[in-house]
This record gives C-alpha cells, structure tokens and sequence, in this order.
C-alpha cells in the first residue's frame, strides 16, 4: 500500500482524482491527514463512501505506532518504529521545563562509519520515505505537545536528502503541520554539499554540523566522512550559505571525549576554526557503547573547555545529558531489539 503522509497538495490532487474525486478533495485529505491526523482513510468522511473505499486499494494513510518504548528515570523516552530492511529505527522524547523535543531519524542504521556511533556500526539496511520519519513524530502519545525537533537520531539526513526535505515540507508548510522552522534542527556529519546547499536553500531550519575535533587527522579516525568531506571546509559552505547571525541558527556539535579531544590546546584550536563565524558550540557527553575504548569526559574539564571557548569569544554550552539509563546512544534499542528477534 502506498502511504499519503509525506504528500504534498499537488500530489493528493492527483490521487483525488485517480479516485473520481473533484481536485478541492485535496485539500480535504491534507486536511485530515495533517491537522486532524488521521490514521486511517477511513476516517475522511469528508469524502463520498465509494471514493474512501476506491482508495483504500491502493493507498494507506501510512500511519503505525511505536513496537516498544524504553522510559528513564529523567522523563526521556525512547520510542522503537518499524524501519527499512528489516531494521527498526528510534525515535526520542526529551522533556525539558517548557520544552519537549523529539530526536527523529532520517535512515535505518547508517553509512558513514562514525567509531563512536553505535548506529554506524550496524551500517545501512535503507533510509526512511518522508511518511517514516513524519509517522516518529504524530505517533508517539506526547505528539501532540512537541515544541522543537531535531534530525539527529540513527542516519544521516544529507544522505536521504529528498525524503528529509519532503518531511520538511509537510512539517513547515501551511497546508502541513505548520510548524515554525525556528522549532528544527537537522543534523549532518557534513557529507553531500549539493544536499546541504538545498537544506539551506529550499528550508528556514536549523542547521547542526557534527565537528567533534578541530584537528582534520584526528576527525578523519573518528569519521571517515571527513577523508571525502573535510569539516573546516563544510563549515565554511554552510556559513557562506546564509545569514546565521540572524534567527537562523548553525551549531556546531562536539562530543568530549577524555584523553582525546577535550584539552585546552583543542580548546584554542577550535575557538581558532570557529573565529568569524556565527555559530554555538554545544558541548556533548559521551554516553559509553560497548566495545568502544572511548570514555566520557569529566564535567569539570568539559566546565572548563567551556570556559575558554567562551573567553575567546565563541558562545558554548554544555548540552545536559539525557537517558543514560535506558540506553540513549542512538541505535542501541533498535540493536537490542534485533539481536533478541534472533536475525543476524
């Protein structure tokens, strides 16, 4: 069956239609699916019985929720959604005070071999159509109560740019969601310009660039994008490519790890990369995965990474750490729950 969530109004027209509909039953199932979301055809009254019934053979609203949560101590839930090939993907509730953000992923597992990731490690089994990721976000129960989101959960967006732009579309556009693009972030490693110059082109999101290191060698052995994609240079591009100093944001996220990046020397160097641009610095604790040799760095040294960032003029934060308990680095529910289904 063929999804209609991810759809714009052009394409429900055509399906209108298709179905002996007058085109305006567009705007009616948009309607339906994004205002009143729907999760069944079935529930378009506003459409005639046979119509809703002619439809219904080829077409679905796409909608299904989660196969299992994990809930912290902290309010933080994971959720677990059907995925691609056969591998489910994650999606995370993070409430904050008068915030409550939703981490979606774009892929099912991911290509980019990132050493501290354990999404990486399981690589790509295939990425998400735009009814997917938009499928995290209106069927978890605190759907309705979500104020900011952000593209950083398993995947790399840029590497499903199309499907990610088309979710953007119906999350922004009046017709869709409508919600603010101030309210999204979409997260990348850095890799495909073409794909990041039309995320700054064709949308008014948030953009994060996932750093790490000041150091292109030692960027290179903890994510092989940067032997193709360099990150000081995918800096530069995405700040050519807008305004950032206005109500648009660039982020730059960094992963403190002890003993590797988190010294005042790297401190200097990044606040030297940084120099000129308009961008933050959100400062991340590493949530240890099994098998990994990394380990988190000490609050204080992060405290004090901040603190010279912040002396030599590059606004930076301490990101607060979340669901530790319940396995919060990105893939590992999803690896759980595939080892216990007892695939390889």
């Amino acid at each position: 069956m063929i999804p209609l969530l991810g759809m714009n109004p052009s394409e429900l027209r055509a399906i209108a239609v298709e179905a002996g509909l007058r085109p305006f039953a567009a705007d009616q199932m948009a309607r339906r699916l994004y205002k009143l979301r729907a999760t069944s055809i079935e529930e378009m009254t506003e459409l005639p019985k046979a119509a809703r019934e002619r439809l219904m053979e080829r077409y679905c609203v796409g909608r299904s929720g989660p196969k299992a949560d994990a809930r912290s101590v902290d309010g933080t839930v994971k959720y677990l959604f059907e995925g691609a090939g056969g591998m489910d993907v994650e999606a995370v509730y993070i409430p904050d005070r008068d915030r409550a953000t939703l981490c979606v992923s774009s892929q099912a597992g991911c290509r980019m071999g990132c050493r501290f990731c354990m999404t990486g490690r399981q690589g790509l089994h295939g990425s998400l159509s735009a009814a997917a990721i938009l499928n995290q976000i209106l069927s978890i129960p605190e759907s309705e109560t979500l104020t900011n989101l952000v593209f950083m959960g398993m995947g790399e967006p840029m590497d499903n740019i199309v499907e990610v732009l088309r979710a953007l579309d119906a999350l922004t556009a009046p017709w869709g969601l409508a919600m603010s693009p101030r309210r999204i972030t979409v997260s990348t490693v850095g890799v495909n310009p073409s794909g990041v110059e039309k995320l700054i082109k064709d949308t008014q999101v948030h953009i994060a660039l996932s750093l790490h290191s000041p150091y292109a060698s030692q960027r290179g052995e903890l994510m092989p994008a940067e032997r193709a994609w360099p990150g000081a240079e995918v800096l530069r591009f995405i700040a050519a490519g807008d305004d950032f100093s206005r109500q648009r944001r660039l982020s730059v996220e960094y992963i403190m790890w002890d003993g590797v990046n988190s010294d005042m020397r790297a401190a200097t160097a990044l606040a030297r990369l940084l120099k000129g641009l308009h961008c933050r610095v959100n400062l991340i604790r590493f949530h240890s995965i099994p098998g990994s040799d990394l380990r988190p760095c000490p609050v204080a040294r992060m405290e004090e990474f901040r603190d010279r960032l912040n002396d030599m003029g590059i606004t930076a934060t301490i990101r607060a750490s979340r669901g530790e308990d319940i396995m919060a680095a990105c893939g590992m529910l999803a690896g759980n729950n595939r080892d216990k289904s007892g695939e390889e």
